[in-house]
């Protein structure tokens, strides 16, 4: 028998692109490949992309350089590139860096075993379309064997909103959702494995139409999955937070007291510019009625400082939103431009004019969390333990709220929920004392 074929794949951005990943590994399985986790043995090389942070682009053609050398020492190897940024640049990935044997989008990666089957002969393979088949219907069911704890589940893609700063539609398309039977099938392939939480996944995930209720719909079907701890699900947006999805974060038990909702900035006319179709107002309100239905909920956002156009008065619109809402994590960036996108034609503000307003904003967010850490503090969490800790006997998992938790604790404890008490807390982490 020959030797297996190995693959590595290097992921950038997004938890979506961590579940792709993993489906075009399983692809290439098929055709004789095992993954490895250095591309110095790899007989091929994938780098599955992402758009979003700035001069995404750039970096992919910087980290296509470094592989070139591989490439020399190695020609039979085979370099892919995937992702956003493949769906952005298509062609142009293959005149700039004419050692990548295939570009493969986001929307196409079930088509992996045929772009192999193309490259091995020595030609050059180019997949960006928007194909009618479905992907996730072609693709084989999930990995029998044993796996990690938790797992991402992708069960929507693409966007509809067209917010003037984000790629999103033009690279992953426009909305659409898996149908929930087979959500439900691959949920239960995963549990076998030892999967005992799963994050639903979506870039409007609580947009998810595959099941007559919507999201909250799929999370009530999912509950019902035996083995299956914890669900959860990430990114969403205000306007499709409806009251079944909040009445869920009240009743159902396996769903977690933790919600990723971005804003992106609380001046209603920078909202406006945005194309976010919601305001500061709504979005307050919003979080009042989830909190209600939820009172232990941890909040978590995303912001955006420095969009074309922002006053001063703009951005502490933003501040002020941030005292009033309280988020125990949140994730904030400088407007950075996206070719194509309405928001890239508009004058830039100064780089240093972003520079401040982002430290202020930064260090409010860091308070905020800080705050929420240390008020856990004596507080009693259930732990889903991961993984083996950096020191002898420590153990680390996430409890309900996706703290990270260490604590000393027994090898058995991994991929088991346990009550653990908080006596400590750090920059990222709590540390912890397992209750017998």
């Amino acid at each position: 028998m020959s030797e297996p074929k190995k693959l590595y794949i290097k992921t950038y951005g997004c938890q979506m692109n961590v579940y792709d990943s993993e489906r075009m590994a399983e692809a290439l399985g098929g055709k004789g490949y095992v993954e490895t986790k250095t591309p110095d043995d790899a007989d091929m090389i994938l780098l599955n992309t992402c758009h979003i942070r700035e001069k995404a682009a750039e970096k992919v053609y910087s980290e296509l350089g470094r592989m070139k050398a591989f490439k020399v020492e190695k020609p039979d190897l085979k370099i892919g590139v995937a992702g956003c940024v493949a769906q952005a640049e298509g062609e142009e990935i293959m005149r700039r860096a004419p050692m990548v044997d295939l570009v493969v989008g986001p929307q196409s990666y079930h088509r992996l075993p045929a772009m192999d089957d193309a490259v091995q002969t020595g030609a050059k393979a180019l997949d960006t379309d928007f194909p009618e088949d479905d992907k996730f219907a072609t693709l084989k069911g999930r990995s029998k064997g044993k796996r990690a704890p938790t797992a991402f589940l992708t069960v929507q893609e693409g966007c509809d909103k067209f917010c003037a700063f984000c790629v999103v539609p033009y690279t992953r398309g426009s909305e659409v959702s898996r149908p929930a039977d087979r959500i439900i099938r691959e949920a239960q392939e995963l549990v076998e494995a030892g999967v005992r939480e799963i994050t639903l996944l979506g870039q409007n995930v609580n947009a998810y139409h595959g099941h007559d209720g919507g999201l909250a719909g799929l999370i009530w079907e999912l509950d019902k999955v035996d083995g299956l701890e914890r669900i959860r699900f990430t990114t969403s947006h205000p306007n499709d937070m409806d009251d079944a999805l909040i009445d869920a974060h009240g009743t159902c038990e396996k769903l977690m007291p933790y919600l990723h909702l971005p804003v992106q900035s609380g001046s209603n006319r920078i909202l406006k510019a945005m194309n976010r179709k919601h305001t500061a107002e709504g979005y307050v309100r919003l979080i009042e009625r989830i909190r209600a239905a939820r009172p232990d909920l941890l909040l978590s956002g995303d912001f955006i400082v420095g969009f074309p156009g922002e006053t001063e008065e703009d951005f502490e619109d933003t501040m002020q939103l941030v005292r009033d809402v309280h988020y125990g994590q949140a994730y904030s960036f400088k407007y950075s431009t996206r070719p194509g996108t309405p928001a890239a034609e508009k004058p830039q503000l100064p780089e240093d004019v972003m520079n401040d307003r982002l430290q202020r904003l930064q260090g409010l967010l860091r308070e905020q969390q800080q705050a929420t850490q240390a008020s856990m503090i004596g507080r009693e969490v259930k732990v889903l333990f991961e993984k083996a800790g950096r020191e002898a006997g420590q153990m680390i998992g996430k409890s309900e709220y996706l703290h990270a938790v260490y604590a000393e604790a027994p090898a058995d404890v991994l991929g088991t929920v346990r009550r653990v008490k908080i006596v400590d807390d750090s920059a990222n982490s709590l540390k912890g004392q397992l209750i017998a």
